[in-house]
């Protein structure tokens, strides 16, 4: 198997509360990110009212830039070169804030989704540097920690972000939702070029190396993971504005705090999903989760107290999902963080896009209810998944301490370890 070197990692030097000052900078670079990526989400229904389109049309807010993510993901650390990831992050979520803007000025639908596609480039851009930043920013002791606080962004951004975009939308209009999170990118921007170290690229994030991951038979298992559980996700979640509108008693007016629910339950998720130890197991729970959420949502999608207590459920269950199948692949491929990260965001956000456009079809074709039937069908699959025999033997193991004999390889552990 080729040897792939060590990425650039000075967590070690750094003092502990600048590492973890460092840690939270990103973790507001991904709240902004996601908040930006999600915000059509919350307003759903007002955006395309005002700009005359159909929900499943409107879903195309939330496509495009996964798809542009996805594409993007892979490419850029490579195009980046020798740019120092710090500077690469400060840009990327400068351009983010320009495109939250330009948005909020869309005159009509088309010029929405061509700053939306600038926005997939952002996310794609990002989240390959992001998301395996914490080995090089604080302790080894300390790195699985920082990394669910990295990917607590995702789930404080449905707490606060989505939520407040969707209240913005139905105080102000929705234009200043897209408004306000341009604004929020400018102040997250500062904070990266304070609090960041200088970071070097990642040598072994060339595109090759990249490719090369996906011969690592754990890589393309949690890759194949996250397909299943984000699409079948999103399927679901870019409609669940107009699922919670026809549940009996629940107006307009309360879907936004329907929606902070969703996202105090999947915060806690998040750091749930984060200590357990051995991800195939967390993964399997979480997509059993899913399953029973979203299928009986479907099945009593008209009573608010059934319909809220599985909202929570589906929060408190996917909410986990980040962080979970980032630890899986980080430590598939533990030479090549930044590598695995690419990977890791070009097929997330291409799961994004191909549930909203896939739930976008189904509404447009059967109704709200179908979304949630297809988002638990691939929770399902991504649970038979997990439990495969075959699975449990290439799961990636934890890290071995330093006093470990044991030979650590590009895949984690050699076949002689024990199993999760």
């Amino acid at each position: 198997m080729e040897t792939i070197t060590e990425s650039p990692v000075d967590g070690g030097s750094r003092s502990p509360a600048r590492g973890r000052a460092a840690v939270l900078a990103v973790a507001a670079t991904t709240f902004s990110v996601v908040t930006t990526e999600m915000l059509p989400v919350g307003l759903l229904s007002p955006l395309g009212d005002a700009l005359g389109v159909s929900e499943g049309r409107a879903g195309l807010a939330v496509t495009l830039p996964g798809v542009v993510a996805a594409l993007t993901a892979p490419l850029l650390p490579t195009l980046a070169g020798r740019t120092d990831r710090r500077t690469l992050l400060v840009a990327l979520v400068l351009l983010l804030a320009a495109a939250d803007l330009a948005s909020a000025l869309a005159p009509g639908f088309g010029v929405l989704l061509a700053a939306r596609l600038v926005v997939g480039v952002c996310i794609g851009g990002v989240w390959a540097v992001a998301a395996g930043l914490a080995p090089r920013l604080v302790r080894a002791e300390a790195v699985a920690r920082s990394t669910a606080v990295i990917f607590s962004g995702i789930a404080v951004a449905s707490v606060v972000g989505v939520p407040a975009g969707a209240l913005a939308g139905e105080l102000a209009g929705w234009r200043w939702g897209f408004g306000a999170v341009g604004l929020l990118a400018l102040v997250v921007a500062g904070l990266l070029a304070a609090l960041l170290p200088p970071l070097p690229p990642d040598p072994a994030a060339r595109r090759s190396r990249a490719l090369d991951l996906l011969r690592v038979p754990a890589v393309r298992t949690g890759l194949a993971l996250v397909l299943l559980l984000v699409t079948g996700h999103f399927a679901a979640y870019t409609y669940v504005r107009p699922v919670l509108e026809r549940v009996d008693g629940v107006g307009a007016g309360a879907v936004s705090g329907l929606l902070l629910l969703y996202g105090v339950a999947g915060v806690a998720g998040n750091f749930v999903a984060g200590a357990v130890r051995g991800p195939r197991r967390a993964l399997l729970l979480i997509a059993g989760l899913l399953t029973l959420s979203l299928g009986a949502l479907a099945v009593s999608s008209r009573s608010a107290y059934a319909s809220v207590a599985l909202l929570a459920l589906w929060g408190l269950a996917y909410g986990g999902v980040s962080v979970t199948t980032q630890t899986w692949l980080l430590r598939a491929a533990p030479k090549a963080p930044e590598a695995a990260s690419s990977l890791f965001t070009a097929v997330f956000n291409a799961a994004i896009a191909l549930g909203a456009a896939v739930g976008g079809g189904v509404v447009d074709g059967v109704g709200v209810v179908g979304v949630l039937v297809v988002g638990a069908g691939l929770g399902a699959a991504g649970a038979v998944v997990c439990a495969l025999p075959g699975v449990r033997r290439v799961c990636p193991h934890p890290a071995p301490s330093r006093n470990s004999p044991r030979e650590r390889t590009v895949v984690g552990w050699s076949r002689s370890s024990p199993r999760p």
